[in-house]
């Protein structure tokens, strides 16, 4: 992302908490008034939005913070880890759904179904318009992303207690509404896995799910004077931000054309692969020609 574009997207993140708070409290209003559960668990996960919203607007706006001699990638992956600790919290609230629905199926307590409809309704209207505001940046920033994802789920639980309201109201169907909340924790759930597992992948330093690691070692074998590859990493810094070392084994070349073939590998690197950071070293002879990843060793080398 682009600095305007961070700015941008701090702005949408902030008004987008601002009506998240305001859903929330009409929700609580409403799911007390009504005695919904489904209502309840949804200003549960609008409760949630609005961290996730806040930690989001933090995150984005690390990002914009200039590397140091001891963070020299910057701070991008403050995002990353806000982001998994969302998707923690998500589980936390599909557990507390999935205890509350298991005691309402038990004993299913009186719900006024116009009441959770009208205010079910006023919810998903917000959380529209708050989707719409994030839909542009979610897809290059995880941060963004997992908030998107939070009211995305808040919206899709919105529709279901809407439904819930509808159907109690013309049926008295009163299971509908520990019903409705079960799905509200499976689309929960679903958002959560989601965001979880990539954040860890990044953290793990997994190459990005984008990028074929076998089509990238032909097309760098392809080039003419290309030897082999070897100790190769490729890693995500952050969603959308990948980086790449590796050593490239050639012939004894003059400086000159060494510096062309960089060129050209960073070219195809970045216009094939969207890898933007990378690291060439050259090679005359071959460290293991037959490893082409980087075996580490375990522990401190011993001196002898």
């Amino acid at each position: 992302m682009e600095m305007a574009e961070y700015r941008v997207a701090e702005r949408r993140l902030v008004i987008a908490a601002g009506l998240t708070i305001v859903i929330f409290a009409i929700e609580v209003a409403g799911g007390l008034i009504s005695n919904s559960l489904a209502l309840l668990s949804d200003a549960g996960h609008a409760f949630i939005d609005v961290l996730a919203l806040l930690l989001g607007w933090f995150g984005v706006r690390q990002a914009e913070r200039a590397s140091t001699p001891r963070m020299t990638y910057g701070y991008h992956r403050v995002g990353v880890l806000i982001a998994i600790v969302n998707a923690l919290t998500l589980v936390v609230i599909v557990g507390g759904i999935l205890y509350e629905a298991y005691r309402r199926f038990q004993a299913p307590p009186p719900v006024q179904g116009i009441s959770m409809l009208v205010v079910a309704a006023i919810g998903l209207g917000v959380n529209i318009s708050v989707i719409f505001m994030l839909k542009a940046h979610q897809k290059e920033n995880l941060t963004v992303r997992s908030a998107f994802f939070h009211v995305l789920g808040d919206t899709v639980s919105s529709i279901g207690v809407v439904i819930g309201g509808v159907i109690i109201s013309f049926t008295g169907l009163l299971w509908v509404d520990p019903a409705i909340s079960l799905f509200i924790a499976f689309i929960i759930a679903l958002s959560a896995w989601g965001i979880l597992r990539e954040g860890l992948a990044i953290f793990l330093e997994a190459s990005p799910k984008n990028i074929n690691m076998n089509s990238l070692v032909e097309d760098l074998s392809s080039i003419p004077e290309v030897k082999g590859i070897h100790d190769l990493h490729v890693w995500s810094i952050t969603p959308g931000l990948s980086a790449l070392t590796c050593h490239v084994l050639i012939e004894d070349l003059p400086a000159s054309r060494m510096m062309l073939m960089q060129r050209q590998i960073s070219d195809l690197l970045l216009t094939k692969f969207n890898i933007q950071h990378t690291t060439i070293q050259f090679e005359c002879e071959a460290c293991d020609p037959s490893t082409t990843f980087c075996i580490l060793p375990h522990g401190k080398h011993q001196q002898q």
